[in-house]
């Protein structure tokens, strides 16, 4: 597989050294199938790399001076501090491998189910609640909704519907992690292991990571807990928490350390550990949490860096909702903690801090529940002021059109879900098919009755093509590095044959049908009008062949393939009508035939290449048709 992907990333028209065998069209020696340096991946590494590297410097110099106070002369300070650091890091391992694993499982379907599941926002937050409750990462699903809105599929008002369900769909992580599961986390951990190790296909394989993943969560869960249950004495620590208690303090705090770790889930699982020990109250928590929503903007943010305007405004739409939310709650904290012990379970035969350890745990989950969800349902109605707001606050402006065209679909941040970035890439390869069809429709007049000037106008837009072409090659080459499904590395490699024979019809109509022109120019060769409708009718049977064909491939439509393979006879028959009239044009009695005929003949051929090659990209598509059913014999 990986010798055909090679061969499939090699430039129509090159040896297998490398050597052009015909003319380039655009310098394809920097335009690598090799991954480039994906900034997502770079900014998160970085950023992981800074959380682990400032905890043990926070560590070694505040561990010796804890540890000298009086209190603290009778706790393990290392050992604790190892418990903390490791389960954290076993925990966000954890959250890391079960997203990863769900995207890979369900990535493609619930893309699917969000383009067509937000028809109006109660859908819409509907379809964000389900879609970010599968694959665990509001930040996924924040991103889709920027392709959906930068594409034209929905509308802004619509995504902000489905960002205030993705809100509630976050909160599943806590639900999960406030279960008392933490004794059963290894025996997770070994039937996912015991699944990858075994299992023989991708997909039990993917399962098997999501189960160990989960394992992991409870397993770094746990033994945070247990390392911060000598805190539980500690009576310095006992007064910090007091003060983190305190409303504006606890937002702020867990606002900076969601930015700096990019998972409310992970900060929301540090503090149902700490809750776990009784050493935060339900309103101390609340207040944590509620700084886990705004902290998480910071990834919406700066996804939106650099990215068109429409994704601007769907990350202040996020932003916006999550900030206000806060701003309005935070006054009504008490009253939300009373709620939420009313409906929570009550935990009995035990008193004090034990009590409280029982309790706030689950108090907590239902409470970042309760939060999301009510202030989800007081703002949808007004979705739309939102939409408005940042619309406003991001205005649309006249640019510069850019000397160079631009991929509009291919975006780096999907990488890491090849699902997604597949469909991205299908999206693009669509919108390169419609400028070759641009190409296609400009090109019979300029070659048939153009000037000079023309030509070189008609020769001057396969530029935009083959740039854009070298753009897909290179996204497509950044996929294939990843793990992929044989089904994903089929659809790679249908996806470069397709943008391939796009880009050859390209250089047909700027190598050939232009350089034809020019000959017709030089020759005096005049086309009469009844040459022109016959020559015009094979053209618009190879226009409707192309136009199918690039429909079938970026709707992933057989039934379109399958009319680009029943005009086969029918272009058979009007190829030989064609010859059979040119034939007769030859013989006839007029000045320059032999010239106006070899023109004319080389036009025809031309777009009978270009038919071929329509009927290769179709060729991708109709394989997909099941087969017809046997008609059962009678018995």
């Amino acid at each position: 597989m990986s010798e055909m992907i090679a061969k499939a990333f090699r430039r129509p028209g090159t040896s297998a050294s490398g050597r052009m065998t015909c003319r380039p069209s655009v310098n394809y020696d920097q335009v690598s199938a090799l991954p480039s340096v994906n900034s997502a991946a770079m900014r998160t590494q970085c950023r992981t790399a800074l959380f682990f590297l400032l905890v043990p410097l926070v560590l070694f110099v505040a561990v010796p001076a804890l540890a000298a106070s009086p209190e603290g002369k009778g706790i393990d300070w290392f050992k604790m501090s190892m418990q903390l650091f490791g389960g954290l890091a076993i925990f966000l391992f954890g959250m890391e491998q079960m997203a990863e694993a769900l995207k890979r499982v369900a990535g493609n379907r619930m893309k699917d189910i969000l383009g067509k599941l937000t028809t109006n926002r109660f859908m819409g937050l509907l379809t964000g609640t389900f879609v970010t409750a599968v694959i665990q990462s509001s930040s996924v699903t924040t991103v889709m909704l920027v392709g959906f809105v930068t594409a034209g599929l929905m509308s802004l008002s619509q995504a902000v519907g489905v960002i205030f369900g993705a809100n509630i769909g976050t909160t599943i992580t806590a639900q999960i992690v406030a279960f008392k599961v933490t004794h059963y986390a290894l025996l997770l951990v070994a039937a996912g292991f015991i699944m990858i190790f075994i299992g023989k296909t991708k997909r039990t394989k993917q399962y098997g990571a999501l189960t160990m993943g989960l394992g992991l969560i409870f397993f770094g869960m746990g033994i945070m807990s247990s390392g911060m249950k000598p805190l539980r004495s500690f009576e310095p620590f006992i007064q910090i928490m007091q003060e983190v208690s305190t409303p504006a303090v606890g937002i702020l705090v867990a606002a900076a350390f969601t930015g700096l770790v990019q998972s409310s889930s992970a900060t929301t699982g540090v503090v149902i550990a700490m809750a776990s020990q009784g050493l935060i109250s339900l309103e101390g928590g609340i207040a944590l949490i509620m700084g886990a929503n705004i902290g998480t903007c910071v990834t919406a943010a700066l996804a939106a860096i650099g990215k068109p305007r429409e994704a601007v405004r769907v990350a202040v739409a996020h932003v916006t909702f999550n900030i206000a939310g806060v701003a309005v709650a935070v006054w009504f904290i008490p009253y939300l903690a009373e709620f939420v012990r009313a409906i929570s379970p009550v935990a009995g035969g035990v008193t004090g801090m034990d009590k409280l350890a029982a309790e706030t745990p689950r108090q907590i989950a239902n409470a970042h529940t309760t939060f999301n969800v009510l202030f989800s349902a007081l703002f949808l109605p007004a979705a739309g002021l939102v939409a408005r707001f940042a619309e406003w606050l991001v205005p649309d402006r006249p640019l510069a059109a850019p000397a160079v065209i631009q991929p509009k679909y291919l975006d780096k941040e999907l990488l890491s879900t090849p699902p997604l970035a597949l469909d991205r890439a299908r999206r693009e390869v669509g919108r390169l098919g419609d400028r070759v069809d641009d190409f296609l429709e400009a090109a019979l007049p300029a070659v048939v009755s153009g000037s000079e000037e023309d030509l070189q106008g008609l020769a001057e837009l396969d530029t935009d093509i083959d740039v854009l072409h070298g753009h897909i090659v290179e996204y497509l080459g950044q996929i294939s590095v990843g793990e992929l499904t044989s089904e994903e590395s089929g659809e790679v490699m249908e996806l470069l044959q397709v943008a391939n024979h796009l880009e050859q019809i390209g250089d047909i109509i700027e190598t050939n049908l232009v350089t034809i022109g020019h000959h017709r120019i030089e020759e005096g060769v005049v086309v009469s009008k009844a040459t022109r409708e016959v020559i015009q009718r094979y053209f618009d049977e190879v226009s409707q062949a192309f136009k199918a064909s690039v429909k079938a491939v970026r709707e992933q439509d057989p039934g379109a393939a399958q009319v680009v393979k029943q005009m086969k006879k029918d272009m058979a028959a009007l190829a030989e009508e064609t010859a059979r009239y040119e034939l007769g044009r030859l013989v006839a009695d007029e000045p320059n035939r032999l010239q106006t005929f070899t023109r004319e003949m080389e036009m025809i051929e031309c777009f009978s290449r270009i038919y071929r090659m329509s009927r290769k990209i179709a060729r991708t598509q109709w394989l997909r048709a099941p087969e017809p059913e046997l008609p059962q014999a009678a018995e």
